[in-house]
């Protein structure tokens, strides 16, 4: 299987069957794929609606969570049950469109094995309220400053990915705002892509300004942290002295790369 769609949801249940429908018109005939929702303690009628939904789609699974444990951990329990080489996640309000990942899969498929790529949507024209978006702007321009990840909006929850890069990334609590760093403190490399994005038409945000704010400063300072303690090492192939010493050895170059 070539791609898995990862959506984390908490009370969605009026944004499922559309999103659905939308990804079906998005992929069919373009790639083998399967739609795996995480459920993080819903307390609506979102299980019933997916369990609904499985009866006429093969491709659609559904893993739960007991209780809520946020938006970090339903992706990461969604890429680790995911069978598909990519993934592609997406926020389950429907305000992604998942018309936009032909695209970036086309963009993957035409990059190198190496190193890994992620490709982050980049919401050129939002569609939320003024302070929503400000807040965001003054937020992605603190975080490039710090850690120089050199993308504008990491917090489009359109992003696709290798699931074994993801898989070795640190895991901890909010770390889907901080992919990009991640990826690059990883050794691969980010790029971002222009995005659809859509006003929210169901159901209401999960997430308020202050909410972001104090938890984002945080972790903020908990990637810093991660970067100064990291190295990544080259691998390094000594020219064979001989013609019958190809290959033999193999060093290691430690590389450090300290924030500013």
């Amino acid at each position: 299987m070539e791609l898995s769609v990862v959506i984390p949801v908490k009370n969605e249940a009026g944004n499922i069957a559309p999103l659905v429908a939308e990804i079906g018109t998005a992929l069919n005939g373009r790639t083998t794929y399967e739609i795996v929702y995480v459920d993080d303690g819903s307390t609506d009628a979102s299980v019933a609606e997916i369990n609904h939904l499985q009866k006429v789609l093969p491709q659609l699974r559904l893993v739960r969570h007991a209780s809520s444990c946020g938006q970090s951990a339903a992706v990461r329990t969604g890429v680790r049950a995911a069978r598909g080489d990519w993934i592609a996640t997406l926020d389950g309000d429907g305000q992604n469109d998942p018309g936009d990942i032909p695209a970036l899969l086309n963009l993957a498929r035409a990059a190198p094995a190496m190193p890994p790529l992620l490709i982050a949507g980049h919401r050129t024209q939002r569609k939320d309220t003024w302070s929503k978006r400000t807040a965001s702007l003054a937020a992605n321009a603190i975080r490039r400053r710090l850690l120089h990840d050199d993308t504008p909006d990491t917090g489009c929850g359109l992003k696709l990915f290798p699931r074994s890069l993801f898989l070795d990334l640190p895991y901890f609590d909010h770390m889907h705002r901080f992919l990009p760093a991640l990826v690059l403190r990883a050794g691969g490399i980010v790029r971002s892509a222009p995005v659809n994005h859509r006003s929210r038409q169901r159901g209401v945000s999960k997430y308020g300004n202050l909410d972001r704010l104090l938890v984002g400063i945080g972790d903020l300072f908990g990637v810093m942290w991660l970067y100064r303690r990291s190295s990544r090492p080259q691998i390094v192939l000594p020219e064979a002295t001989t013609s019958s010493d190809i290959g033999t050895a193999i060093s290691t170059t430690r590389v450090e790369e300290p924030v500013s």
